[in-house]
């Protein structure tokens, strides 16, 4: 029934130099049972914050432009996995609302591709947030291709 986490909200514990955050690769002892529970939501939640770290330094002339959308939409990624969380019962409405998430995901990337082509962030910074949106492009995909692990109840084909 979808994938096995242990939930980690720890946040204090993390090192400037750690790998692509999130929670990768984990195995747990129990069932998702809430949004957080989930390994993409994870993932995009930490990007999303990585993200609006980062936008602190963009000038102050992008403050209404690029540092606008890429906050927005590095958030809807998250707020489109939490809709689609709750929308499980019907099977199109799920994946709707998790392909809307891939968009937002797949708009964080051209967004952050603008900001380290116009010299606000590193090389270093752009590649780690573009994996790590390309790893959670991967983890919504899979859940769009296999909706039947993640729908519950009677109306499955609605």
């Amino acid at each position: 029934m979808g994938e096995w986490v242990i939930r980690n909200m720890k946040t204090g514990d993390k090192k400037e130099d750690d790998k692509p955050k999130g929670r990768i690769g984990e195995t747990a002892n129990k069932p998702i049972r809430h949004l957080r529970d989930l390994d993409v939501y994870q993932n995009a939640l930490e990007n999303g914050l990585r993200v609006y770290e980062l936008s602190k330094k963009f000038p102050y002339d992008e403050r209404y432009a690029l540092i606008d959308q890429i906050r927005r939409s590095s958030r809807s990624v998250c707020a489109n996995i939490a809709e689609a969380w709750r929308k499980r019962r019907y099977t199109a409405a799920f994946v709707s609302k998790l392909t809307d998430s891939e968009g937002e995901a797949a708009e964080t990337q051209v967004h952050i591709e603008f900001a380290f082509r116009h010299g606000y962030i590193a090389n270093s910074e752009f590649q780690a947030i573009d994996d790590a949106y390309e790893h959670i492009l991967a983890q919504l995909v899979r859940m769009i291709d296999q909706p039947e692990k993640w729908v519950i109840g009677a109306r499955k084909n609605t």
